[in-house]
């Protein structure tokens, strides 16, 4: 594997290209570059960097080794509530008092918790392929890789995974208002509200 340089804003568009938890730099440039259709061909030849990469600033963008995860998620629950719940406490009043985005990451899931205390334990089953994202104790996260910075979802009794991009944020949310029962609706709502 060759290790290329690229500047700041270049990494983040490529991040931000994200389709699911766990993919990739090289799937994402494979998919982008070559489209859909070729992205999961190997190529034998390689493929020479555009320009835009060639000529970019001298700053390395360091990036854990992540090999491809994939994520396992059971069934919905049939939980019982309206599609407004989650949606009526996340105000925008109760926003703008997180300018972080991990800070908002961890609110909404407090929320979502808050909900559905009962049910949110299936959000366990939220993992990719060598790494849990969500445990009881920070230790459980601790030992599923060396750069995971477990934070404490305010409220609840679990830790999540925090050292991940926004796109893998908005995918992990996602699928917990999946495990928990929400339609892609209220999903979506909440997802635009938080990126």
């Amino acid at each position: 594997m060759k290790i290329i340089e690229i500047d700041d804003e270049l990494y983040t568009f490529i991040a931000s290209q994200t389709k699911h938890i766990g993919e990739n730099a090289s799937d994402i440039l494979r998919r982008l570059l070559l489209g859909d259709a070729e992205s999961n061909e190997v190529k034998a030849a390689p493929v020479k960097a555009a320009p835009a990469v060639k000529k970019a600033a001298p700053v390395k963008a360091r990036q854990t080794k992540t090999p491809s995860q994939s994520t396992t998620v059971s069934a919905p629950l049939a939980v019982e509530h309206g599609s407004g719940d989650i949606e009526t406490r996340l105000t925008s009043a109760a926003l703008a008092q997180y300018t972080k985005r991990v800070d908002l990451f961890l609110f909404i899931l407090s929320e979502l918790h808050d909900l559905h205390s009962d049910a949110f334990a299936n959000v366990e089953q939220i993992k990719g392929k060598n790494r849990i994202y969500f445990a009881t104790s920070k230790d459980a996260l601790l030992s599923t890789g060396s750069s995971t910075n477990p934070k404490s979802i305010p409220d609840s009794p679990y830790w999540v995974v925090t050292n991940n991009n926004t796109a893998k944020k908005v995918a992990m949310l996602e699928q917990v208002m999946k495990t928990l029962g929400y339609s892609d609706e209220a999903t979506q709502t909440v997802i635009a509200k938080f990126a």
